[in-house]
């Protein structure tokens, strides 16, 4: 089957009708059925057939559908990238990062290589893990900034950094005057806990349940900032990346880091075909500086 008849099938199958495929593919009803009429010929059988009036897929058309579906979403990808190609300028760094990332870190690097380069133009997304990868392998982005990142087929990650968890609590609670603290010392508070589901909800809980303290959860999120609004507020104790623990006002929680410590990795990830252009390692080294000065600051 040749690729402008794959559309027409799919459109077909997917819509149920001529008429709705057209719309589909913003062309004329007759030109559809035409292409139709000749991958049938081609195949030597039917793929539809009508019954009282509506089209209905024949057995073949059904076994064809799986793999025409494939190759149907290659192709849609492959558009994807050439658009994306297209608008990727020499003098543009197009950059995603996990939320954590989003409210303070990237935007004070990108302000102060700005700072220095003032004619690089920026374009920032704050996206889930599963999305940066997904960006990234339709060339939406040129890199992505992530915790702990598990790369799929297709990409690669570097490492800027290694940060630690941190407990927090509210300004009027006192855990106790050392910079460390262990899990058994937070056992008796309300506890504002992590999801399971992303790269550091997985580490921490791993480490949680290797403690064997039971703690007092009233609150699960995904959102590392929304644990530290809560901890501001008053409602309990969390544990939360070090990032998320010195963004915004630092002044409305107080911090602790864990006895014995738990550690992550602040990564880079880029696409295998298209690498970065110098453009790009050139923030990504500024992005590096910037990490390990943030991690190097003290905790609030």
């Amino acid at each position: 089957m040749r690729l402008r008849q794959i559309e027409v099938f799919h459109a077909i199958y997917t819509s149920g009708s001529m008429t709705n495929a057209a719309r589909l593919l913003n062309v004329s009803q007759p030109s559809v059925s035409k292409v139709l009429a000749h991958a049938e010929q081609q195949l030597g059988y039917d793929l539809f057939e009508r019954v009282r009036g509506k089209l209905v897929p024949t057995p073949e058309a059904d076994r064809l559908f799986g793999l025409v579906s494939n190759v149907y979403d290659h192709v849609e990808q492959l558009r994807h990238v050439a658009e994306n190609l297209r608008a990727s300028d020499v003098g543009k760094v197009r950059v995603a990062a996990t939320p954590a990332f989003g409210v303070d870190l990237l935007p004070s690097a990108v302000a102060s290589y700005l700072a220095d380069h003032g004619d690089t133009v920026f374009e920032i997304e704050t996206l889930h893990h599963d999305e940066i990868n997904e960006a990234l392998l339709e060339s939406r982005i040129d890199i992505g900034l992530a915790f702990d990142a598990v790369t799929v087929p297709g990409l690669r990650s570097e490492s800027l950094a290694t940060g630690e968890f941190v407990v927090i609590a509210p300004p009027n609670l006192d855990l106790g005057s050392g910079e460390r603290i262990s899990i058994e010392a937070i056992a008796d508070q309300p506890f504002i806990g992590l999801s399971a589901r992303g790269p550091l909800g997985r580490l921490l809980t791993s480490y949680l349940g290797n403690s064997g303290v039971e703690l007092r959860r009233v609150v699960n999120t995904e959102t590392y900032h929304i644990a530290k609004e809560l901890v501001a507020r008053g409602s309990g104790v969390s544990i939360v990346d070090a990032f998320t623990a010195k963004s915004g006002h630092c002044g409305d929680v107080r911090c602790w880091a864990l006895k014995p410590p738990l550690h992550y990795s602040v990564d880079v990830i880029s696409s295998d075909s298209m690498p970065p252009s110098l453009l790009c390692r050139r923030f990504i080294s500024h992005l590096g500086d910037v990490i390990n000065d943030y991690l190097a600051a003290q905790l609030p």
